[in-house]
């Protein structure tokens, strides 16, 4: 069972909507931060990013960073430029991305289901990520940004989705990525027919947010007998028939300092490398590799993993235990300074770039994960490596806010 609740959103008017809408706080550093809200007071990176509004160079996680998000969502509401909405409601939130185009509920989800494992995980937390998103949403008194939600899609819930999206939407603006994004506000009627629908779905899983819902849990556990709607979490919930995961990407720098030459030598031990017709890898079980000025694919060897475990088969669990680790003595990525990960809409010249201007020696392009791959991980209760999905379209921040 799927419990999905209508919540009050606190949201902005529909003239202040392109205004205030702004990209996910973890998808920005405070510099493009900064620039991105510079003479736009209405950006809601004011309250994901307060930091921009503080001395450059101040601690992001002082007590003063978070203090400061609470001192401008109030100001928001203050001022008008987020209002909440008389009633609860579920919403209906579409974006189109290029030729792409995912559609979604936006509603509070159970803390409750999420601590039993009815929303499922595949992605271990940073303590000190947790620790700050905890923060955030505390101090806050509000879950300001979603979890990205998916399930098995049924069509009896594409089809009631469909009824409202067939009004005109609250919403209707395009940002400067060139994504649109469009809002429907569910009548009572639709919103009670949408949850009875979810009630039938055995199961939700956390595509991107993972951060963001435990912090969620945990708060609620720090206010547990308090008044306030802290027993349930933003979310965006779309089919996974409309999920677009592209590569995650990996940049190393070789601690042993061989050449490309050497490099490529070693490679050549554990992979079957040829020269690349593009820098994508043409299929999975295989990666672009630039190195020594020019992209390779490399495929990986029949027989050399478990095809029918769902952790071993990903691509990025290959590259992993095949290179990272023994070419490269890179055993965990999440720590060692000799790894980072680019998204793949950042796109093949970004790695090139990278490899010339910052000195790294070699670059990996993945096959994305599918999402039939991170269904069966999340079901088998198993974990993925890190970075292993880099969703698109990100969800955009500041068009609803759940107040507690």
């Amino acid at each position: 069972m799927a419990l999905l609740r209508p919540f009050r959103a606190l949201r902005p008017s529909r003239d202040h909507a392109v205004r205030v809408a702004a990209p996910p706080y973890d998808v920005v550093n405070a510099r493009e931060a900064r620039e991105l809200a510079r003479d736009n007071p209405d950006s809601y990176l004011h309250i994901s990013r307060p930091e921009i509004d503080l001395p450059e160079g101040v601690d992001e996680h002082a007590d003063s960073v978070y203090a400061k998000g609470a001192e401008n969502l109030a100001d928001f509401e203050r001022r008008g430029v987020l209002r909440a909405d008389g009633e609860p409601h579920l919403y209906v939130y579409a974006q189109r991305m290029g030729d792409h185009r995912q559609v979604g509920i936006v509603a509070c989800a159970s803390v409750a289901e999420y601590n039993a494992d009815a929303i499922k995980k595949h992605e271990k937390t940073r303590q000190d990520k947790e620790d700050d998103r905890t923060r955030h949403i505390d101090v806050l008194g509000a879950h300001d940004e979603p979890v990205f939600l998916t399930y098995r899609a049924v069509a009896a819930i594409d089809e009631a989705v469909g009824a409202v999206t067939a009004d005109t939407p609250e919403y209707d603006l395009t940002t400067p990525d060139g994504v649109e994004h469009r809002l429907w506000v569910a009548s009572p009627a639709a919103g009670h027919g949408i949850q009875d629908l979810f009630r039938g779905v055995p199961a939700l899983y956390v595509a991107d947010g993972h951060h963001r819902s435990a912090a969620a849990s945990r708060v609620h556990a720090l206010r547990r007998g308090r008044a306030g709607e802290h027993d349930a979490f933003l979310a965006v919930v779309f089919p996974h028939d409309q999920m677009q995961i592209l590569a995650y990407n990996r940049l190393v720098r070789d601690a042993r300092r061989r050449s490309a030459a050497e490099i490529e030598s070693a490679l050549r031990a554990v992979l079957d490398l040829g020269p690349a017709e593009r820098p994508a890898p043409p299929g999975p079980l295989s990666f672009g590799v630039y190195l020594g000025g020019r992209w390779w694919t490399a495929r990986v060897r029949r027989g050399s993993f478990d095809e029918r475990h769902p952790v071993a088969s990903l691509d990025c669990s290959l590259l992993q235990e095949q290179v990272l680790a023994p070419v490269f003595a890179i055993a965990d990525p999440r720590r060692d300074k000799n790894i980072d990960f680019v998204g793949g809409i950042r796109g093949a010249r970004e790695l090139e770039r990278r490899v010339k201007e910052e000195g790294w020696d070699v670059a990996f392009h993945l096959f994305p994960t599918r999402i039939e791959q991170l269904l069966a991980v999340s079901d088998a209760g198993l974990l993925m490596p890190p970075k292993s999905t880099w969703f698109e379209p990100k969800l955009r921040s500041g068009l609803f806010v759940h107040r507690f």
